[in-house]
């Protein structure tokens, strides 16, 4: 009988003088050694007495609120990249506040302790971990607003130290090429399915051959959890159709095994760094790619369809990186010079110019 996993319990093995090798149950936040088998009533009264006394130990205290909020049901739907960021981050919120009174919270004042925190933190780590942490507390204070446990979030509303401006940073063919032209294969493929579908990378690398059809990609985004079917281009297809499917996964290393998101990140920065390209992102990728289908002629609707997000955040991005971007403004200049009711415009010339007849 399958035996549902328990979160927070650590699985350790050990051999023993015999040689034979056996495992042991640990409750992770207190260290307590769990005894039986998982799914046992011995295991799961070991388990159960475990929490009751962290729920005892941090009763009405932030440490008693994080662990609530970490098991509810609205952290529970975060993108799983995005829940252990959180809890990382919330892990750091509990050593620093982990005895601060639920109470406290509704105080106005909280938010200079936390506001002062974030100073310590922005010196030490930047000013963006220090934005990040503070935005997961003001997330986790709105779910405890929301769910009756405070009254108030006084954290909302916080002005960001970190500015991050890419609003010019689209991949050019230049960088592309530069990019094709020193990167590893692997590499070179990832850049060509970003680029032809407006994904995220950890949707790109958990891409099966099951979300290709010959002629669709289907997938469930991670984050959003929308679903989209995107047309191969011809490029598209015509690469994808010409790999071989001896993996389960379209993209892999070049020893076939699935990326790593820190080993993706680290062999691509490897090589924008050799293509001389020093401030593009992956991520820009999808920037770059929903700029192209604009440029195209391609309709918000449209485009949303193609990357899966909102009409809204579409029109956000555009309005970006759009505006920036020379095709379009060089496609209305042709179009200005030969429409028949702009004839008389481009007649135009200064009095000094004009043909007298003498």
């Amino acid at each position: 009988m399958p035996v549902t996993k328990i979160r927070g319990v650590n699985k350790v093995r050990k051999r023993l003088a015999d040689g034979s090798v056996r495992f042991y149950h640990y409750h992770r936040a207190t260290g307590r050694a769990l005894k039986g088998e998982p799914g046992s009533v011995e295991f799961l009264a070991d388990y159960v007495a475990a929490e009751e006394s962290i729920r005892d130990r941090h009763s009405g205290v932030l440490n008693r609120l994080i662990r609530d909020y970490t098991l509810s049901p609205e952290f529970g739907k975060l993108a799983d990249s995005t829940r252990r960021e959180y809890q990382r981050m919330l892990n750091k919120v509990e050593g620093k506040f982990g005895d601060l009174p639920i109470a406290a919270l509704d105080d106005p004042r909280v938010r200079q302790d936390f506001m002062s925190w974030r100073g310590t933190v922005a010196k030490e780590s930047g000013d963006r971990e220090a934005d990040n942490r503070l935005s997961v507390i003001s997330s986790m204070l709105t779910w405890a607003k929301e769910n009756g446990h405070i009254l108030h979030n006084h954290v909302a509303g916080f002005r960001r130290l970190h500015k991050a401006d890419r609003s010019e940073l689209i991949w050019l063919p230049e960088h592309i090429e530069a990019f094709l032209k020193v990167a590893p294969l692997e590499l070179q493929r990832a850049l060509i399915l970003a680029l032809h579908t407006g994904q995220r990378q950890a949707d790109l690398l958990s891409l099966s051959w099951n979300n290709y059809d010959g002629s669709f990609i289907s997938l469930r985004q991670g984050k959003t959890k929308r679903r989209v079917e995107i047309p191969c281009t011809t490029t598209l297809k015509r690469m994808l159709d010409g790999l071989d499917r001896d993996t389960n996964l379209v993209l892999t290393t070049k020893t076939k095994l699935p990326w790593k998101a820190r080993y993706f990140k680290a062999q691509w920065e490897a090589a924008t760094k050799a293509a001389g390209i020093t401030d593009l992102h992956f991520h820009d990728l999808r920037g770059t790619a929903i700029t192209m289908l604009a440029e195209a002629g391609c309709s918000t609707p449209q485009i949303a369809a193609i990357t899966g997000h909102s009409l809204k955040t579409v029109t956000t991005i555009l309005n970006r990186y759009l505006a920036r971007t020379r095709t379009l403004a060089e496609e209305a200049i042709a179009l200005f010079e030969n429409a028949r009711s702009t004839e008389f415009a481009n007649r135009l010339q200064t009095a000094e110019h004009q043909d007298t007849g003498t």
